[in-house]
């Protein structure tokens, strides 16, 4: 699911960036909650357990300050009521994919993504989200990491969606 259509030069794109670039954690929750309320009218948010944020690597972490994909989650755990976790760690730092091909995108997060240790997903229907999906190699990647944990289910939830694919 996504909750804007992502177009270059568009007003999501404005938005991404303010969110991302522009240091403005609190769009990432607000918009949270917002796609979260639209998530409640259509009946979806009782089939998630757990929420869990695609991770940043820690020397980008520290250099931003704030992963939006966890301020996004932090504003769907508010409206839907459903916790959420960082679960996935990042170990190893990758440059930005956003002038990849797919298939670059695919090599450049393969083997990337491990779980937290002491995590139980057993039988827990997990709702991954991620600030934006263009092919959907990062969110592919981190799924295949929660399900490989035990999750019964990964869903996928996005701040946006589109883009060169």
């Amino acid at each position: 699911m996504a909750f804007l259509k992502f177009s270059k030069d568009g007003k999501s794109q404005k938005l991404l960036h303010l969110l991302k670039y522009r240091n403005h954690p609190e769009l990432g929750e607000a918009l949270g909650k917002w796609f979260g309320d639209v998530i409640k009218s259509q009946d979806f948010f009782k089939e998630w357990d757990l929420i869990v944020p695609v991770p940043l690597h820690k020397m980008k972490k520290r250099r931003r300050g704030y992963n939006q994909s966890e301020e996004f989650a932090k504003g769907l755990s508010q409206s839907l009521n459903i916790p959420y976790r960082n679960l996935i760690r990042r170990k190893i730092f990758t440059e930005t994919q956003t002038k990849k091909s797919r298939l670059q995108r695919l090599e450049n997060v393969d083997q990337v993504f491990e779980i937290q240790e002491d995590t139980n997903l057993l039988y827990q229907n997990v709702l991954l989200v991620d600030d934006v999906m263009t092919t959907g190699a990062t969110l592919c990647s981190c799924a295949n990491v929660l399900l490989a944990n035990g999750a019964k289910n990964v869903d996928l939830a996005t701040i946006a969606a589109g883009g060169r694919i």
